[in-house]
């Protein structure tokens, strides 16, 4: 066997669009992965491209080519495949487009909405996501609050809230306006967990719109909530 051909089992069902690899996990520990045709007790099992990978007795196969779509993600709609409170998914909702299985590039909490990515390749979506790939994600704000500039400049060096270190944030004010309700475009390129939210609140501002416009070289163009359009692979091979 050439052991260039091996690769973990949590890293196939990513690069399969299945889960993500600590979904994989999961998924093993629950005993629903099979590889040739034994129940998986470990994650650290190695599989090639001659094994026969089975999830909940679908046989799981790696895609051919990398297949990549913009979703416009409504408000109220949670990033995830199955939700415990029974909440409607993004995935229920793209079900229409017969997409087949897909993960998505990152996440947007149950309150933002705009551009998602959606790929069959976990490989892609792990490329997307990695700060080192410099993908700036660009969203369109309305905060309520007292906007104060300097603030709002001094973001573009970083900021630590809590021991949690975040990148460098650009934000530009387009309404000059005072206003207690004020759109900001900021544009990011880590995207930690609520990290918008998180800032504003640390400022003082309260953020009642969130709208991702762009990820990358994908931009939510004319996308209106719920529709999907299957985008051209840019920017990785």
């Amino acid at each position: 066997m050439d052991k260039k051909e091996e690769q973990r089992i949590a890293k196939f069902l990513a690069r399969a669009g299945v889960c993500s690899r600590r979904d994989a996990e999961r998924l093993i520990e629950e005993r629903r992965v099979k590889v040739d045709g034994h129940v998986l007790t470990t994650p650290a099992t190695l599989v090639t491209e001659k094994s026969r990978v089975e999830v909940d007795d679908t046989l799981i196969q790696e895609p051919e080519t990398t297949k990549i779509w913009c979703y416009y993600k409504p408000e109220g709609y949670v990033t995830t495949h199955k939700d415990p409170e029974g909440r409607p998914t993004v995935f229920e909702d793209v079900e229409r487009y017969s997409l087949g299985r897909v993960i998505s590039v990152g996440r947007l909490d149950l309150n933002s909405e705009g551009l998602l990515l959606l790929t069959n390749d976990g490989a892609f979506s792990r490329f997307a996501e990695l700060p080192s790939t410099k993908w700036p994600r660009c969203y369109k704000v309305r905060v309520f609050g007292e906007i104060n500039p300097k603030e709002l400049t001094a973001l573009e060096k970083g900021v630590t809230i809590d021991g949690i270190h975040y990148g460098s944030i650009e934000i530009d004010i387009p309404n000059q306006k005072p206003s207690l309700n004020t759109w900001l475009h900021v544009t990011l390129y880590e995207g930690k967990n609520r990290e918008i939210r998180k800032v504003m609140t640390y400022l003082g501002l309260r953020v009642n719109r969130l709208i991702r416009l762009s990820y990358g070289p994908y931009a939510l163009e004319d996308l209106k909530p719920h529709e999907v359009r299957k985008a051209k692979v840019v920017g990785y091979v």
